[in-house]
């Protein structure tokens, strides 16, 4: 069962994500709250695997709420997906940053909303390709993060690779064909260089990628 916790400030909007997840059988809706404070305590109490946060709420906003949550040892296994109502922009580039896993528009239809909840509470990243574009875009003219560049050269060869390719928004399955390896050798070199360049899972592994070098914008 997957449980999801729903924090955004307009109650039509939680009721309707509401009625659409709680009729799926392998989803439950575990909590509601109308502001980042209140959805920070809920999460704790609840230890969701998915929280879906809008990005502009009273008190306590999504980012910070996100960024809490990603900080908290005991919240390693909950995925923020980020609601909000206007596609990608500044604020969630910075939602990916402090942690999020992925993002999603408010005006989403039922049956995406059903598939992001299930792939975000896989581990994977809501990042279409587009998204990618534009994370590739905000590094061209960054130099690498020295710290995540340490880092890199305690990754085996395999597990660069397969960094790449998650970065280049592949699937498990499909960097396991490119790799000609199993899925789930895939998924244990994508695991382990989670852990070693301390991800919190594949969006923020995407962002490292990029920060560090280890993948450049002409290798679109």
């Amino acid at each position: 069962m997957i449980r999801v916790l729903l924090v955004d400030d307009q109650p039509l909007l939680r009721s309707g994500f509401r009625a659409l997840l709680d009729i799926e059988d392998d989803i439950e809706v575990v909590a509601e709250a109308a502001d980042g404070k209140q959805g920070l305590a809920l999460t704790k109490q609840h230890l969701p695997d998915i929280a879906l946060i809008d990005i502009q709420m009273p008190v306590v906003d999504g980012i910070e709420a996100t960024r809490r949550i990603a900080a908290d040892p005991a919240l390693a296994g909950v995925h923020v997906v980020i609601l909000t109502n206007y596609g990608f922009d500044e604020y969630v580039f910075d939602a990916l940053l402090a942690g999020a896993a992925g993002f999603l528009v408010k005006d989403i239809q039922p049956e995406d909303l059903l598939h992001a909840v299930r792939v975000a509470a896989r581990g994977d990243a809501l990042l279409s390709p587009s998204i990618t574009r534009k994370l590739i875009d905000r590094y061209v003219t960054q130099p690498p993060r020295t710290g995540a560049d340490t880092r890199l050269k305690e990754l085996t060869n395999r597990e660069r690779e397969a960094v790449v390719l998650v970065a280049q928004g592949l699937s498990n399955d499909q960097i396991a064909d490119h790799m000609v390896i199993s899925p789930l050798t895939a998924k244990t070199h994508i695991n382990r260089a989670m852990t070693k360049l301390h991800a919190r899972d594949r969006a923020q592994l995407v962002v490292l990628a990029y920060e560090s070098g280890l993948v450049a914008p002409h290798n679109r």
